[in-house]
Order: structure tokens, then C-alpha cells, then sequence
């Protein structure tokens, strides 16, 4: 079953804490989903000419920040917002689709397809009550959304114009981490992340580094991955001890630990032991 759109005022409980950050925050946000969503959200944001380098990394990236528990944020446009958006639904995970006109005008609009199989998994947003974006001054002001709805952004590929820059300019503002992925240097979509990267953003290769920019006040996401993380150590641990310590069986303990070192997170060690990943192990 479809749906239904809701409208979400300033003093509804559901209205995002995060929004509540901005000095412009919206008077209503217009919601079609699972709505709300888990707060720990991160943003993956990029070029819409994405290479298919900066795809897969955006891809790979939020499937395994969805694995671990983090809902993921984007934008809904072709390149990097939809691999991230389709990585994030390939991992089970949950992802907002954060949109620059009304939710009767999907923007794209090849991406209503996508755009509905979010819906069922996680959500539409938007501040606008109806119709298309008309200027492009309504991305822009549509990023600032994006940004604050998420505990940190991470760049993929950005040109030195792209629109995913407002973005991490917008998180820098809400004093938010702001995370680049590197890229091939003679590549015009990875100036815009060098330059983020050179302008003191934290450089993002996994998910891992993702979960270390967030820093130990952040708390851990939901699941069996949150779980583990909450008691991983820089020291290894047999995982009978972690699935004790984590109130999980040892089968299901293993499986989320796979599923950590696969997104940079966790070490294996010999004797099924396991350490949270450190940078020198790296």
C-alpha cells in the first residue's frame, strides 16, 4: 500500500530535532514514508556526472554505514545521490530522499521509481507543499535540509561548482562533521572534494572513518552492528565475551562482526577474537 503524505509542524513530535538547528528552519516538512527515521542519520552527497569510481564508492559507502545502523540522507539526483540512495536500500538499510519541489512533483523524474521504493523503506521530505522546484536557488536552499538532518555529510565527487558543496558548507555551518572522499586528481569532480579536504575536511576511504568523525559522544546506531560497536575495544576480545557483553547469540555476534570488518570497523584476530579497528592496524 502507498504511503500517505503527512505534514509535520514545528511542534509535532516528529518534526526532525536536527531542523530545529537552522536559523531558517521550516514552519512544516511535508513526509511520504517510514517517517521518523532513526536520528543517527549521515548524508551522502555528490556530483550528478558521477564517474563510475565515485558510484561505487558512494554506493559501497552507504551500504555499509546502513549495515551499522545509520540511516543515510540524500538528495534524489542521478550520480552519487542515487547510488547512495540504492546502496543504503540494497543493505536493507533505511534512506531519506530529500526533495527540492512538492512530493507530487518528483525531482527527477526518472527517479520515481526509486523515489517510491524509498517511500516504502524510508522516506520522502520536502518543505515545499506542492508543485516543481521553479528556480535553482531551490536546490540550494533544499541542501541546507540535507545537512541538517544528518550527524555528519560526506562528499563522494564534486565538481567546484557542484551543489553538494552548499551542502557541506551548510553542515560546516551547524558545526557538523564534514567528510571527502578523495579521487583521481586529474578528474574535475574530485577538485570540489580535494578542496573540502585541503579546507580541513576529515578524508573518508570506509565507513569507519565516517564512525570516528562522529567521535564517542555520538552513541551508537540501532541493530546488531550498533550493538557490537557500542563494546568493541582497541583491545581483542573473544566473540563469546562481545556477544555476552552486547546481549546477542554467538551466531548472530559473528555475522554482525563480518559485517563491521567488512565496512572498516572491526579487526578479526586469531582464536575468534575481535578489536574495534584502530589507524595503525590499518
Amino acid at each position: 500500500m502507498r504511503p500517505e503524505p503527512r505534514s509535520i509542524g514545528r511542534d509535532d513530535p516528529d518534526y526532525p530535532e536536527g531542523l530545529r538547528d537552522l536559523p531558517d528552519r521550516p514552519a512544516s516538512i511535508f513526509v511520504r514514508g517510514v517517517w521518523p527515521v532513526a536520528r543517527e542519520a549521515i548524508a551522502v552527497v555528490g556530483s550528478r556526472a558521477a564517474s563510475p569510481y565515485g558510484a561505487e564508492q558512494a554506493g559501497r559507502l552507504a551500504a555499509d554505514l546502513a549495515r551499522l545502523g545509520y540511516p543515510v540522507v540524500s538528495g534524489l539526483a542521478r550520480g552519487i545521490d542515487a547510488a547512495a540512495h540504492r546502496g543504503t536500500l540494497s543493505a536493507g538499510g533505511a534512506t531519506v530522499a530529500v526533495l527540492p519541489g512538492g512530493l507530487d512533483a518528483i525531482t527527477p523524474r526518472y527517479h520515481r521509481g526509486l523515489a517510491e521504493e524509498i517511500a516504502r523503506h524510508g522516506a520522502l521530505l520536502t518543505e515545499v507543499p506542492s508543485g516543481e522546484p521553479r528556480f535553482r536557488g531551490d536546490f540550494v536552499r533544499r541542501n541546507r535540509l540535507i545537512a541538517a538532518l544528518a550527524r555528519a555529510t560526506v562528499v563522494v565527487e564534486a565538481a567546484e561548482a557542484s551543489g553538494a558543496l552548499h551542502t557541506a558548507a551548510a553542515a560546516r555551518r551547524l558545526g557538523r562533521p564534514v567528510l571527502a572522499v578523495p579521487g583521481d586528481i586529474d578528474r574535475p569532480t574530485s577538485r570540489g572534494c580535494h578542496r573540502l579536504i585541503r579546507g580541513g575536511a576529515k578524508l573518508c576511504e570506509s565507513a569507519r572513518d565516517v564512525v570516528d568523525a562522529l567521535g564517542p559522544s555520538a552513541g551508537p546506531p540501532g541493530g546488531p552492528e550498533g550493538r557490537l560497536l557500542a563494546v568493541l575495544a582497541q583491545r581483542p576480545e573473544a566473540v563469546e565475551h562481545l556477544a555476552r557483553r552486547s546481549g546477542l547469540a554467538v551466531e548472530a555476534a559473528l555475522a554482525a562482526l563480518l559485517g563491521l570488518e567488512w565496512a572498516g570497523v572491526a579487526t578479526s584476530h586469531p582464536g575468534q577474537r575481535w578489536s574495534r579497528t584502530s589507524r595503525v592496524s590499518r
